[in-house]
């Protein structure tokens, strides 16, 4: 579980899933809604405030 903040703003709350060898995972939502985010995050690419990936 992570979450992630720009300045004052929470753009991740309590984000958490596990994902298995071999699946495939589609993140959709509207412009705004931190699909980037959450995959940049992921991808260890973004730095989290609070919680880790663990792999």
């Amino acid at each position: 579980m992570f979450q992630k903040w720009y300045g004052h703003f929470q753009v991740l709350t309590d984000c958490s899933t596990e994902v298995k060898k071999g699946e495939v995972v589609v993140v959709c939502g509207p412009s705004g809604s931190g699909k980037s985010t959450l995959i940049k995050t992921v991808n260890g690419l973004e730095p989290v405030q609070k919680g880790g990936n663990y792999r």
